[in-house]
Parts: structure tokens; C-alpha cells; sequence
């Protein structure tokens, strides 16, 4: 049989209770040519019996990957893919019925095209509203993303797809040797960056990135990240990703200490400035915080050179 145009791949760990939705969102697409890819990151849930209550469906496929991490999933999917373009649906997101159709008028015909995605709504808990603390800058933490209603050809890393609505042309994916295996999530860390590190791969080996709006996803939000707690924590690992990018760009080095602390310096005082808004100083001293990831990072590479 021929290979599929393109491979859905769903990483999942111990989200049962939105898998399922996400799955079926998938089996309801308008674009025939597809398979989907459900990679098992080592769940210790329902996740198996979640995927096998559906695998009568001949397009659905089922793989474990016992080794803890995102992208070590995302890179099994790829080496299970049989399609050349690769998207790739987070296990708590649902996808439009225009999604993969929308996502191949992308790809189609331009072999420029390394990455894509597409617009993110958000999915509320039942009952729950956007507390009066989230900015509309940190809704981008919770998954949504929207550069407009018109097609946008990305020229900066950090207006990437989002990786809970994204696509990737499998062959620039091999040629760049897959996702680094230390961003990405692993358990219940938050480390990150790692779309922002595949389009500035991108961007230098001269490709294009591409933003669609018609590659819709919306996205469950947990009622558990609807806590400050959560918004320091993603912060915190999100400074350490930013340390680690610095470090695999040759950025590493005493000068990281000066970019963080003027960086540090610059959220405590906007938090000050907007004291009297409570979306706007929560928003800046998450940015500080993260800082202080940042910088006890760099000076974990700087006291051990020979681990980094």
C-alpha cells in the first residue's frame, strides 16, 4: 500500500481522561490520506485501554515508548511515521475537522516548508472563568496562539507554533536528527523551547515556517494550571530552557550571568510599574522568576563546564 501523505502523532503520558477526545478528533478529519499515531510515553493509566477502545479503526496505531520524555516520544512517532509530513496533536488538545487538510495546503507544493501551525483556542474547565490575574501574554503558557486571521511567514523563533498544534516535514526533521531529547517535557518537569529550537533550525538552514490560521486546534485547559503555583513553575523551567538554548548556540559563558540579572532587574521593576494591575505585575515578576532559573542554570554550566 502507499505510504500516507501525512502521520498525526499523539504523545501521550497519563492523560486518559482527555485522550480520548483528542483521538477521536483525529478519526473525524475531511482529509482521507492520513494515519494516526498514538505514542505511549510510559503511562501508567487507562492511556492503552484508551487507545485499544478504538483501534478497530484501521488508520489508528498504538506504540509504547518506555523512555520518560517529549521528545524522545515525538522522535519515536517520527521513526514509526509512515508519511511525509508529520503533525503533531497534544493528548489534551482537539483538533478541527479542517486540521490535516488545512495543514497540507501548507506543505503542498513547497518543499521550503519545514514547520507549520495554526491557531489555538482555549477549552475552559466546566464553570471555570480566566481568573482576573492572566494576562492575555500568559494565556500563551495555557497553549493559545494567534497571529491573525491571514497566513504568516515566521522570521522569528519566538513566534513559533505552538507544539500542541504543530507539523513538521519529516525529511528536515531526520536531516537535523530529530528533537534534542533534553527540552521537552519529561514527567512533570516543564522544560521548553524545544519548537522555538526546531524553527530557528529552521530559519538559518533556510527554510520557511509558516503560520495558518485554518489549522485550528483548541486546547483543555486543567483546572490544576489554573493556580499561580503553576505559572511559577512553568516560568522556572522556562528560564532553564532559555539557559540550555543559550548554551547549544555557543551563547554559554559568563555573559549569560549579565543578560539574565539585567533581564531579572528589568521584570522586578515593570512589576513595580504595574503594581496597581494584577495581570500585568503577576506577568512581570514570572518573567523575574524565571530569571532566577535562568541564572542558577548558567551557573551550574559555568562551576561544572564538563556536564553542560
Amino acid at each position: 500500500m502507499p505510504h500516507p501523505r501525512i502521520s498525526a502523532i499523539i504523545c501521550t503520558h497519563n492523560r486518559d481522561e482527555y485522550l480520548g477526545a483528542a483521538i477521536d478528533s483525529l478519526l473525524h478529519q475531511d482529509f482521507a490520506d492520513y494515519e494516526v499515531i498514538v505514542v505511549d510515553n510510559a503511562s501508567t493509566d487507562t492511556t492503552r485501554q484508551v487507545v485499544e477502545a478504538r483501534m478497530p479503526h484501521p488508520q489508528l496505531h498504538y506504540v509504547y515508548e518506555p523512555t520518560l520524555g517529549l521528545s524522545v516520544a515525538r522522535n519515536t512517532g517520527a521513526q514509526t511515521a509512515q508519511g511525509h509530513i508529520l503533525a503533531y496533536l497534544d493528548d489534551d488538545a482537539e483538533a478541527s475537522v479542517g486540521w490535516l487538510n488545512a495543514l497540507w495546503r501548507i506543505f503542498d507544493g513547497d518543499e521550503q516548508v519545514a514547520i507549520a501551525g495554526g491557531k489555538v483556542t482555549l477549552i475552559w474547565p466546566p464553570g471555570r472563568t480566566p481568573p482576573r490575574w492572566l494576562s492575555l501574554n500568559m494565556s500563551g503558557n495555557l497553549g493559545a496562539y494567534d497571529l491573525g486571521n491571514q497566513r504568516v511567514f515566521i522570521t522569528e523563533p519566538g513566534l513559533t507554533p505552538r507544539g500542541l498544534n504543530y507539523a513538521i516535514r519529516k525529511d528536515f526533521l531526520e536531516r537535523i536528527h530529530g528533537f534534542d531529547p533534553n527540552l521537552g517535557r519529561v514527567g512533570k518537569n516543564l522544560l521548553s523551547n524545544e519548537e522555538l529550537y526546531m524553527t530557528q533550525k529552521a530559519l538559518e538552514m533556510g527554510y520557511r515556517v509558516i503560520y495558518d490560521p485554518d489549522a485550528l486546534v483548541a486546547h483543555n485547559v486543567a483546572p490544576s494550571r489554573l493556580a499561580p503555583s503553576w505559572f511559577m513553575s512553568r516560568s522556572w523551567w522556562q528560564g532553564i530552557s532559555e539557559c540550555y538554548r543559550d548554551r547549544i548556540a555557543g551563547r554559554a559563558g559568563w555573559r549569560q550571568l549579565r543578560w539574565g540579572g539585567e533581564r531579572l532587574v528589568r521584570g522586578l521593576y515593570k512589576a513595580i510599574k504595574y503594581l496597581p494591575d494584577p495581570a500585568q505585575r503577576f506577568e512581570n515578576l514570572l518573567y523575574a522568576y524565571g530569571q532566577v532559573g535562568y541564572l542558577l542554570s548558567a551557573l551550574r554550566g559555568l562551576l561544572r563546564p564538563t556536564s553542560s
